[in-house]
C-alpha cells in the first residue's frame, strides 16, 4: 500500500478530552496530542475557554511530556469569516498549540481562508478538518495550504455508528492521502474509528490518528474514557 509519494512517518496518536482527569488518563497511557473538546456538543463541540485553559496549563507544566502537544476546537460555527477569525483569537490566548476548524459546508470558503491567512502569518498554528459525508471543492486543500494552514484531517460530521471507512473507500483514502501529503501537509484521520480499523488506517502514513468514541466505556463518546482501550491502540500505532 505504501506509495512512493507517501514517505513513513512516525504517527502519533490524538485522543480527545474534556477535563484534566482525561488529559491526566490519555497521557499516562501513550498519548502524543491531547484533543480538547466537548463530545456533547457536535462533531467539534467546543469546551468553555476557562476550561482550555486549565487543560492546556495542565499538560505543558506535566514532567517528562514537553514534546506532547495540545489542540483544540473552536466549535461546530457556519463558514462566517468574522465568526471563525473570533473564535481563533479567544482560542490563541489559552496556550494551545494547534487549533482545529471545521470546514463545513458553504458556497464559498475562500472568503474564510483569506481571514485566517491573516493569523497564520503571525504564527497562529491551524488545522482545517474536513468532513467524509461533504464534498469540496477540487482544490481546496491547495488553498487551504496557500492560507499558511498547517494540515488538514478528516474526520466525520455525524456520530451515528458509521465509520470514516464507510464514507471513504480504500481509493480515496488513498486519494485523499496523496494529495494531503503532496501539498506538504501534515495529515490527520478520525471518524469513530476503533481499535480493528487502526492497521488499514496507518498504512497510509497519516501524522496522526484521532480517537474519542472508540476509546470511550461502550464506544459511546460522551461516555468515560477507557484507558484499556487506548493501550492497545498504542500498543499497534
Amino acid at each position: 500500500m505504501n506509495s512512493p509519494i507517501m514517505p513513513i512517518i512516525k504517527t502519533q496518536l490524538l485522543i480527545s478530552v474534556t477535563s484534566i482527569e482525561e488529559a491526566s488518563f490519555a497521557l499516562e497511557n501513550g498519548a502524543d496530542i491531547i484533543d480538547l473538546k466537548d463530545p456533547s456538543a457536535g462533531a467539534l463541540g467546543a469546551l468553555p475557554i476557562d476550561e482550555i485553559k486549565l487543560i492546556v496549563s495542565f499538560v505543558h507544566n506535566k514532567k517528562d511530556v514537553s514534546e506532547k502537544i495540545t489542540s483544540a476546537t473552536i466549535g461546530d460555527l457556519p463558514m462566517q469569516p468574522q465568526l471563525l477569525l473570533e473564535h481563533v483569537l479567544n482560542l490563541t490566548a489559552t496556550g494551545v498549540d494547534i487549533i482545529k476548524i471545521g470546514f463545513f459546508e458553504t458556497d464559498q470558503y475562500q472568503p474564510c481562508l483569506d481571514a485566517l491567512a491573516t493569523l497564520t502569518q503571525d504564527g497562529t498554528k491551524l488545522m482545517a478538518v474536513l468532513f467524509a459525508e461533504n464534498s469540496y471543492p477540487e482544490h481546496l486543500i491547495e488553498s487551504i495550504k496557500a492560507a499558511g494552514f498547517m494540515g488538514v484531517m478528516l474526520d466525520t460530521a455525524k456520530k451515528n455508528g458509521l465509520t470514516l471507512l464507510d464514507y471513504y473507500s480504500l481509493q480515496q483514502r488513498m486519494a485523499f492521502a496523496q494529495k494531503v501529503l503532496s501539498c506538504h501537509l501534515q495529515f490527520g484521520l478520525a471518524g469513530s474509528l476503533k481499535l480493528e480499523h487502526v492497521a488499514m488506517i496507518k498504512a497510509l502514513n497519516p501524522t496522526y490518528i484521532g480517537f474519542r468514541g472508540g476509546v470511550c466505556n461502550n464506544h459511546q463518546r460522551e461516555s468515560s474514557l477507557d484507558v484499556s482501550k487506548i493501550q492497545a491502540i498504542r500498543k499497534i500505532i
